[in-house]
C-alpha cells in the first residue's frame, strides 16, 4: 500500500513537471519576441522621400512642336534642362499673356554659346506666343537655301495643327467643360515612321517655317528686288541673289565668270534663266498686292482690329547652371513671315 502511494505521489510530480514545461517554453519565447521587437525599434527609420510638385505649366514649352528642326537634331535638344519659368510666370496675373488667347511654336536656333568651358554650335529652343482671338495661320512655309522654290501649303499636309493645351491642374477634368485659352502648334508624324517616307518627304520638315500673313501691313517680301538664284550648272550649281533694281545682268554675269562661279559657254543660259526668276518674283508680288487689297476689301473691321492688336512674344530659356549661356545671342527675329517679336521675354 505504501508502495502505490508513492507510485502514485511520483506519477503525480511527473505529470506537474510536464504541465509546467510549455509555461517555461512560452515565457522564453515570450523574452525572445520582446528581444527581437527592441532589435527592430533600434534600427534607424528610412528617411520619406520627397518628390519636388510639378508646375502648372511645366510642360507647356514641349508640348509645342519644335518646327523646322532636324528630326535626328531633337534629343540633343531634349537632353539639357531648359528651364521656361518666364513663359509660365506670363500666363499669371500680372504677366503679359494672363487672361489671353494665345497660340504657341516652338523653333530652334543654332547658336554659337558657351557651355561647361567651351564655344559650341547648339540648338537653342525658342517659343514664340502670338496674343490673337483666332489661329494666326492654318498654312506653312517650306522654304531653304537649297530649295530653289517656295511653298506656302496647309498645316495639315504636313500633319500640323493647333491644338488646344491642358494644363496640370486641369488633365483630371472633362475636355467638353474646358474653356481653353492657350494652343500648341502640335505634329503628329512618328518619327518611328520616318523610315517609310521618301527622303524629299522627310526633309520637307528640316525646311518647314510656321507661316503668317498680314494683310494690315506690306510685306517686306513683296518690296525687294532680290531674287535667289540657284542656276544647275555643271560641275555645281551657282548660288547668288540678284537684285532688279542695283544689279546690271551682263556686268554681274561676267563677274561670276571672272570669280569662276559659272563657265563662259553657260553665260547666255543662265542671263535666261535669271531674267525667268525676275519675272516670276515682279509677278508673286503683284498677285501679292492684289491679294491683300481684296482681303482688306473683304475683311470685317472686328477682323482688322484683331490684326491691328496682334502681338508676338519671343521666349529664350531662362538661364541655368544646366544650361548654355545665351545672353549675347537672342535677338526679335523670328522669321521672314513673321518679322520681328514685339518683346523678348
Amino acid at each position: 500500500m505504501a508502495r502505490r502511494s508513492k507510485r502514485k505521489a511520483n506519477q503525480i510530480e511527473q505529470s506537474k513537471s510536464t504541465e509546467e514545461l510549455p509555461k517555461e517554453s512560452t515565457k522564453t519565447s515570450g523574452r525572445e519576441k520582446l528581444a527581437k521587437k527592441a532589435s527592430v525599434s533600434r534600427k534607424p527609420k528610412a528617411e520619406p522621400e520627397y518628390f519636388s510638385e510639378k508646375r502648372n505649366l511645366e510642360d507647356l514649352w514641349q508640348a509645342a512642336f519644335l518646327v523646322g528642326t532636324e528630326w535626328d537634331q531633337l534629343d540633343s535638344v531634349y537632353q539639357l534642362k531648359w528651364n521656361f519659368s518666364n513663359l509660365e510666370n506670363a500666363f499669371e496675373e500680372g504677366g503679359v499673356l494672363h487672361g489671353k488667347k494665345v497660340y504657341l511654336f516652338s523653333v530652334t536656333e543654332p547658336q554659337m554659346v558657351h557651355f561647361k568651358g567651351e564655344r559650341k554650335v547648339m540648338c537653342i529652343p525658342v517659343v514664340v506666343a502670338v496674343v490673337s482671338p483666332f489661329p494666326p495661320s492654318d498654312k506653312i512655309g517650306i522654304k531653304s537655301v537649297q530649295r530653289e522654290t517656295e511653298e506656302i501649303i496647309p498645316m495639315k499636309q504636313m500633319k500640323m495643327d493647333w491644338v488646344p493645351y491642358i494644363p496640370l491642374e486641369d488633365r483630371d477634368s472633362q475636355v467638353d467643360k474646358l474653356k481653353f485659352q492657350i494652343y500648341t502648334l502640335s505634329c503628329t508624324q512618328r518619327r518611328a515612321a520616318l523610315s517609310n517616307l521618301k527622303l524629299e518627304r522627310v526633309k520637307k520638315y528640316d525646311y518647314c517655317l510656321p507661316y503668317f500673313y498680314q494683310p494690315l501691313k506690306e510685306d517686306e517680301i513683296e518690296q525687294s528686288t532680290i531674287v535667289q538664284i540657284i542656276f544647275p550648272a555643271d560641275p555645281k550649281p551657282v548660288f547668288c541673289e540678284f537684285d532688279w533694281d542695283l544689279d546690271e545682268l551682263e556686268e554681274f554675269t561676267d563677274d561670276l565668270i571672272k570669280e569662276e562661279e559659272l563657265s563662259e559657254d553657260q553665260k547666255d543660259a543662265f542671263k535666261e534663266f535669271v531674267k525667268e526668276k525676275v519675272r516670276e518674283a515682279k509677278k508673286a508680288n503683284r498677285m501679292a498686292r492684289e491679294a491683300r487689297k481684296k482681303a482688306l476689301e473683304e475683311m470685317s473691321e472686328e477682323t482688322k482690329a484683331a490684326y491691328e492688336k496682334m502681338k508676338f512674344y519671343k521666349f529664350y530659356p531662362v538661364q541655368t547652371p544646366d544650361t548654355p549661356d545665351i545672353s549675347e545671342v537672342k535677338e526679335k527675329f523670328i522669321n521672314r513671315y513673321y518679322g520681328k517679336a514685339h518683346e523678348i521675354l
